[in-house]
């Protein structure tokens, strides 16, 4: 069994003897200190299992001493017994409100003294035992909401590439424009410290971008798949995409209506395709009106759109799609947006032919 120790501080030789004398005999490891600043001074090396504390003390006295303890958050639950002549009820009032927890009037029984730091050291064990229990059930508690919201997004996820296999062959789509979104909003919360994007953010970002054409789901084959170009009323009919698919993640929001991924799936799934200059769809927005999010991932889209092949072009270059994008800035795109893609030029270049590997390895690192 572990012994415990006791922190003693008494401004008198005799009185620190005593002490020391009894709580040796009761099996307890002993620290003696004269004064309040030595003590502070040896919390600070080394904590004790509970202290002994006198309130006449010189420099700094005992209820000087508390105070400082019970503010800092580690030492709220340290057990401070007060030890004093003074027996007065305002005086042990004074000592409970600066943190003690008990007040032991001299002079003193040494069975007493035994009795009450037994007491004090037991309901601290018990303390502690409780708040490692209930830590560990919240950690379980929190493992096990991780596990369901993992489902969820993997459910979620795997509906939309379900739809987007419908007119892209190889899969690969999605898997960019998360990697894609993803870097570009590391790179405006870093040249910028943009307060709107955290971690989280970030996080969340690469796992609901895959969500931004869910609604593809509601358009009919024939449209969505036609070789030539679309008629106007089929633009229309196309456009839509955007509308079922905020509706459809909305159904799901009414059951979780807190969950992050899902929130930033909606806004992205309704605003990707809105126009910095107000001309985009479905709702004509402009400027910072179009939420962060889905204005990333239009950039995120329009580039891997531009270096992918299709039944009717050729995948471009990326200096090519570079130049595009940048012909749209502060007119299709968020020129913040916009800036941070080509600080990525290089790095987007480079690591474009491996996003999908990149990705895999980041879900299983």
């Amino acid at each position: 069994m572990i012994r415990k120790t006791i922190m003693i501080v008494d401004d008198l030789p005799e009185n620190l003897r005593l002490l020391a004398e009894i709580l040796r005999q009761g099996g307890y490891d002993i620290r003696a200190f004269p004064s309040g600043e030595l003590a502070l001074r040896g919390i600070s090396m080394a904590l004790p299992d509970l202290i002994l504390l006198d309130v006449n003390l010189p420099g700094i006295d005992g209820y000087e001493v508390c105070r400082r303890l019970r503010a800092d958050a580690g030492l709220t639950n340290l057990p401070i017994l007060f030890v004093s002549g003074l027996n007065s009820t305002s005086d042990k009032v004074r000592a409970f409100n600066a943190g003690g927890i008990d007040y032991v009037t001299k002079p003193f029984q040494p069975q007493e003294i035994l009795a009450r730091v037994k007491v004090h050291l037991e309901l601290k064990e018990m303390h502690d035992l409780l708040a490692s229990r209930n830590a560990d059930l919240s950690k379980s508690v929190a493992q096990q909401i991780r596990d369901r919201l993992d489902a969820q997004v993997s459910t979620v996820v795997a509906m939309a590439k379900l739809t987007e296999h419908r007119d892209d062959n190889t899969g690969q789509h999605i898997n960019r424009i998360c990697a894609l979104s993803r870097m570009l909003a590391g790179k405006i919360h870093e040249v910028s410290n943009c307060n709107r994007i955290d971690s989280l953010f970030i996080d969340t970002i690469f796992r609901a971008s895959a969500l931004h054409d869910i609604g593809k789901v509601g358009i009919p084959d024939k449209i969505l798949l036609k070789q030539g170009p679309l008629t106007s009323d089929e633009f229309e009919i196309i456009a839509q995409h955007t509308v079922i698919g905020w509706q459809t993640l909305a159904e799901v929001v009414e059951t979780y209506p807190n969950n992050a991924f899902l929130n930033m799936g909606m806004e992205i799934a309704r605003s990707h395709h809105e126009k910095w200059d107000g001309s985009g769809y479905p709702d004509g927005l402009a400027g910072d009106a179009i939420p962060l999010s889905a204005r990333i991932v239009a950039v995120s889209d329009v580039y891997d759109a531009l270096r992918s092949q299709r039944p009717y072009k050729e995948p471009f270059s990326h200096a090519r799609a570079v130049d595009m994008i940048h012909e749209k800035r502060a007119v299709h795109f968020d020129p913040e947006v916009v800036d941070a893609f080509g600080a990525l030029s290089a790095e987007i270049d480079a690591a474009y032919p491996n996003l999908l590997q990149s990705l895999n390895e980041s879900e299983t690192g």
